[in-house]
């Protein structure tokens, strides 16, 4: 597909290669039909001039501005050399002047300016021996070369705005092509985020717990079944999750064109089923939530920061106490704060790719606000995220 689009500009512009066939569909078709009568028309307004001449010139005459005419379908594979000759027959010829006219409406259609300038300029100059060679009595020299002058230049000048509109068709198309390109890309990294954001925080868990089965094999049955039945709850929610964003991939927009539906997202509301969730696996969270009613996009993005940072607290900081903070209102921004101390003795190292807190920082900047993360001068490790608020947003408006 990339190599039929690197061609693209070639077949509308015709700058591709000449030795490559020329292949006509059906619009090309009846214009070169067109062109082809265009050129034998011309040949034949100019039979009148040709009264009086030896019947040699006659017969020449004849002969090349039927050549002429039939090399008119030659233009699209080679518009150059086809100007070129019919320009240098013109000199004396009268009947070359249609498949000349052609030839110079190819050439500014399908070549550049500085191509088809030089063949244009190459016209007017072979007009000077024409208006000697083949005066015109009613005319006079100067006429016949000012008719001329006009002529090319109304042929070069529809020519040029023919190229010109092509030219704007193909970088609008390519507009286009890069336009559903970058939106794919997007589509693609959204779908990633959500995949990791999703499932990150389920496999998390679950490694969690089967980490304390492994350190602890003489652990009571009560506490193995519950961990059991926890990590059986985790691997089942990440499934079920898992089931949802794939079903979003797979939904089929409908006629209308209306957008693909996302699947259900969470909001601040669901701040305390995720604490509670993480108090089930153990941890030590501390929830302190001091905001009104988020629009649900902002409510969105603070659940998966909050989320994430609670996943990187128990790969790097397991067993240790986190405390979440989550603070603000319309006008002056949420700000989210997700603390826990650096140096804790873990039981087991759940692996990371590292692409957490840069998928936090991409989401926070997206959403038009900042994030930092760190180690602070008290030993501990926060994640800050400050998200905007505006005052006139609402859920309503969401």
């Amino acid at each position: 597909m990339t190599e039929y689009r690197w061609l693209l500009p070639s077949v509308l512009l015709g700058d591709g290669d000449e030795r490559r066939p020329v292949r006509r569909s059906t619009r090309d078709w009846i214009v070169d039909v067109l062109m082809f009568l265009a050129a034998c028309g011309l040949a034949l307004l100019t039979l009148p001039d040709l009264e009086g001449q030896p019947a040699p010139v006659v017969v020449i005459e004849q002969v090349v501005g039927a050549l002429s005419c039939a090399a008119v379908w030659l233009r699209r594979r080679w518009p150059v050399a086809l100007a070129l000759v019919t320009s240098v027959l013109s000199v004396y010829l009268t009947m070359v002047g249609g498949a000349a006219a052609v030839a110079l409406f190819t050439v500014a259609v399908h070549r550049p300016f500085k191509i088809s300038g030089p063949i244009l300029l190459l016209g007017f100059l072979t007009l000077i021996p024409f208006s000697f060679l083949r005066p015109d009595a009613e005319l006079g020299v100067l006429g016949v070369a000012i008719i001329g002058v006009a002529i090319g230049l109304t042929v070069f000048a529809w020519g040029i705005v023919v190229r010109a509109r092509r030219q704007l068709v193909w970088s609008l198309r390519q507009r286009a092509d890069i336009a559903a390109e970058e939106a794919k890309r997007l589509e693609r990294e959204r779908i990633a985020r959500e995949m990791h954001d999703v499932l990150a925080h389920r496999i998390s868990m679950l490694s969690l717990h089967a980490g304390a089965l492994e350190f602890r094999p003489d652990a009571p049955a009560e506490e193995i079944a519950r961990a059991a039945g926890a990590i059986r709850n985790s691997a089942h929610h990440a499934l079920q999750d898992l089931r949802e964003v794939i079903g979003v991939l797979r939904h089929s927009a409908p006629p209308a064109g209306d957008p693909v539906p996302d699947r259900p997202q969470p909001t601040l509301a669901d701040l305390h089923p995720l604490i509670e969730e993480c108090h089930e696996a153990g941890m030590e969270v501390d929830l302190a939530l001091d905001a009104g009613d988020a629009p649900e996009g902002l409510g969105r993005n603070v659940y998966r920061i909050v989320q994430e940072a609670l996943t990187n607290a128990r790969k790097h900081a397991s067993g240790a106490p986190v405390t979440v903070t989550v603070a603000g209102g319309p006008g002056t921004g949420l700000t989210t704060e997700v603390r826990n101390p650096l140096r804790v003795r873990q039981i087991t190292r759940i692996p990371g790719a590292g692409a957490g807190l840069i998928g936090l920082t991409e989401r926070a900047q997206l959403a038009g606000g900042r994030l930092e993360h760190g180690a602070t001068r008290e030993g501990d490790f926060l994640v800050r995220a400050w998200l905007p608020w505006p005052v006139e947003t609402s859920r309503e408006d969401t």
